[in-house]
């Protein structure tokens, strides 16, 4: 507690010096802080004006703080958090005490180019010629729907124009990684039809070694393509044509597993804290994992159309997501304490066990939605959207009862005798009825009021180790309504009220409960938002508190392989962001962020003894801090750009019982910059800082012992980039 409490202190000393440091910007700088519009609310409005927190991203910003996947972005994100785990396309994001579970719903909406991404192997993936990222925050649930009940996440890809350009880009860094991307753009008729096509590869050989096998185990390739295809029909018709695929493989289930001294080898389901929980060692495991295809196709169809005041909109996607994995089970050598050792010793000879899983999801979505001018005193929007969804999933446990000792492999006997097999599909139609509202009372207060219905219909149907076939709906209304006040042109505060929802559904049809119920949060805010000092300084603040009913969380029955979602009956969520940014000179910036999130367990009827306690997943803070130092010599611009993130404490699992350890992480840039060419060195987590990016106590994932998914350590390379 004294060392939490300790770097607590530090960290609130740094954000008071660059309090310090906002106070003594100089009457002589002349620069201003960029402009950035957004789309938060389906419309183009300046950041500073839009009544939600909200973090964004310009592309100018994206290239000055190598953004290049979802994990870059959400490290600079105040109360939110992305934690890296299992499989190549397995991710948990976070947002306000919110988090990503297993076969379940985001918690968050994510939006590419419109167009929502409805499934959680979809969020983790490269981000390449991106024109602005938002990040909401609150629940988003009037214009985003199910799932927006942490927030929403809007990516927009850059469009293309009527001149030729384009740019490549190369780099090179240590676990011989290799990444090239590129992008070229123009007019095949000019202000017409328009093209632009870009793409991104990566090859990396990792950096975590497995210390019995001496391999790495986080190692990757990645490939990428995006094209956008823009007519112009008329002055009141666009039709807009993307298509995008992304194919992966890699590394996978590089889980540590972390001995209990006061549990030894023997099961451990009541959740005895391990005192070895925060001792970050690398894995040891017998079988090299492989996440063997991870494949996103995606084909999206979009037509805008102006009729007269009302701008019509119609969106189609469809989506195929597949992923395929195999790994060892109990993530040891099958030497010491494991449930590969456990068979072993009641066979009599040598047992080794191991685990696939095979996933394949299509999706289809349509949405259409009507706006009013952008102008006019009274604006609305509404509309209509329908998704269907259809996904397979099929888990093994396989045996195999004449290993290669000590490693076995995937070819031969492994999947010869299953110790669980589980298949099952899901089904879902989604549809939805949305509409939002905004009046100027006076000409410095607006009434903002939203609503929507959500209604989903899912089937289930279990076809092995036993036959089921249930079906059940899910539905929820989700108003919304914001009162803001402009003080002046700088100055905004408003006070809202929002809904979000999160669908149930069903586990697999191994274990006794099918089904976990729809989770709801009543989210109440308020906040401000302000531009001082001529522009040279920036203040967004905001202070929240929800009330959460069945709340979702995940664990793992060892016994049957199954994969189970649960809910706690009733959360608290309270907490706050603090965001700044100043230029103290033209040439010098500093920026910082505080987000502070605290959850409590107000009623558990399946786990009455963690009431009181933390959510899991639940992070108390997080802390950005950065400067960015420009200066021109001659044609050169030089940049450089230093970050660090002070992460809290965080809780894993509702009982609370093995929380990590605050740590901090260290980045940094140094560009330099011609008309055409940027050459950049960088580095990230320069301390070489160890910590967890999952753990699961036996008591959640097994009978057998914790595991821990280890982050990567140091990472430095050098990117060349061309434009033209």
């Amino acid at each position: 507690m004294l060392n939490q409490n300790l770097i607590s202190s530090r960290a609130s000393c740094i954000f008071l010096s660059i309090l310090s440091m906002v106070l003594a910007i100089p009457a002589t700088a002349q620069a201003v802080l960029e402009e950035i519009v957004v789309t938060a609310q389906y419309r183009e409005e300046n950041l500073q004006e839009v009544p939600v927190a909200v973090t964004a991203f310009s592309a100018d910003e994206i290239s000055r703080a190598g953004i290049e996947s979802t994990q870059d972005f959400i490290n600079l994100t105040p109360n939110v958090t992305l934690d890296d785990s299992f499989t190549l396309g397995n991710t948990f994001v976070q947002v306000r005490g919110v988090a990503q579970i297993n076969n379940a719903d985001s918690p968050i909406a994510i939006v590419v180019d419109g167009v929502p991404q409805n499934n959680q192997k979809q969020f983790k993936q490269e981000l390449f010629d991106i024109e602005r990222i938002e990040v909401l925050k609150g629940p988003q649930g009037s214009l985003y729907g199910r799932n927006a009940i942490g927030g929403a996440i809007n990516i927009v890809t850059k469009a293309p124009g009527n001149e030729l350009e384009g740019y490549v880009k190369a780099g090179y860094g240590n676990g011989d990684q290799k990444k090239f991307s590129g992008a070229l753009s123009g007019a095949l008729i000019e202000d017409t039809l328009l093209f632009r096509i870009s793409g991104a590869y990566k090859d990396f050989d990792g950096i975590v070694n497995n210390n019995f096998l001496d391999e790495k185990v986080d190692f990757y390739e990645t490939k990428d393509i995006r094209g956008k295809l823009i007519w112009n029909a008329t002055d009141a018709i666009s039709v807009e044509a993307r298509i995008a695929y992304s194919d992966a493989d890699g590394g996978c289930c590089s889980d540590t597993f972390i001995f209990n001294p006061l549990t030894g080898t023997a099961p451990n389901p009541t959740g005895i804290s391990n005192p070895n929980n925060n001792e970050y060692n690398e894995p040891r495991m017998n079988v090299l994992g492989r996440t063997d295809l991870l494949e996103n196709f995606e084909t999206t169809f979009k037509v805008d159309w102006q009729l007269g005041d009302v701008e019509a909109t119609y969106i189609f996607n469809y989506t195929d997501v597949n992923e395929n994995y195999f790994a060892d089970l109990d993530f040891t050598d099958g030497v010491t304490t494991s449930l590969g050792a456990v068979l072993t010793g009641a066979f009599g000879f040598p047992v080794a066990v191991g685990q696939e899983q095979r996933l394949d999801v299509e999706l289809i979505s349509h949405e259409i939605r009507f706006a009013s001018a952008d102008d006019s005193r009274l604006r609305w929007i509404g509309g209509f959207y329908y998704l269907g969804t259809e996904r397979g999933l099929s888990t093994v446990a396989p045996l195999d009862f004449n290993p290669t000792t000590p490693v076995f492999d995937r070819s031969g006997l492994a999947f010869a005798t299953p110790l669980v097999s589980i298949y099952e599909t899901n089904d879902n139609d989604a549809y939805a009825v949305f509409g939002q509202v905004e009046y100027d009372i006076f000409d410095d207060l607006e009434l903002a009021l939203g609503l929507r219905y959500d209604y989903d219909k899912r089937r289930h149907t279990g076809i092995t180790p036993i036959q089921t076939s249930p079906s059940r709906s899910f539905s929820d209304l989700q108003p919304r309504a914001v009162l803001t006040k402009r003080w002046s042109d700088d100055v905004l505060t408003y006070a809202s009220y929002s809904r979000g929802f999160r669908s149930g559904g069903f586990n697999g049809p191994a274990i006794g409960s099918p089904s976990f119920n729809e989770e709801t949060l009543d989210n109440f805010e308020i906040g401000l938002k302000s531009d001082l000092m001529d522009g040279r300084l920036r203040v967004n603040a905001s202070f929240f508190y929800g009330l959460s009913d069945n709340f979702q969380f995940f664990f793992v029955d060892l016994i049957t392989a199954s994969q189970v979602i649960a809910n706690i009956e009733e959360v608290d969520i309270y907490g706050g962001e603090l965001e700044i940014q100043a230029l103290l000179t033209d040439d010098w910036s500093v920026y910082g962020t505080l987000g502070v999130t605290d959850t409590k367990i107000k009623e558990s009827l399946a786990r009455p003894q963690d009431e009181g306690n933390r959510t899991p997943k639940n992070q108390k803070y997080s802390l950005n801090i950065g400067t960015q130092y420009v200066q021109t010599v001659g044609d050169i611009t030089g940049r450089l750009r230093v970050d660090y993130e002070q992460r809290g404490r965080k809780y894993w699992h509702p009982d609370n019982a093995n929380s990590m350890d605050p740590f901090g992480l260290l980045n940094a840039r140094l560009s330099f910059e011609t008309e055409n060419i940027i050459l950049t060195f960088w580095g990230k987590n320069i301390g070489d800082t160890s910590y967890w990016q999952d753990y699961n106590a036996a008591a959640f994932s097994g009978a057998f012992g914790d595991i821990g998914f280890l982050a990567r350590g140091r990472t430095y390379g050098v990117d060349v980039e061309y434009r033209f």
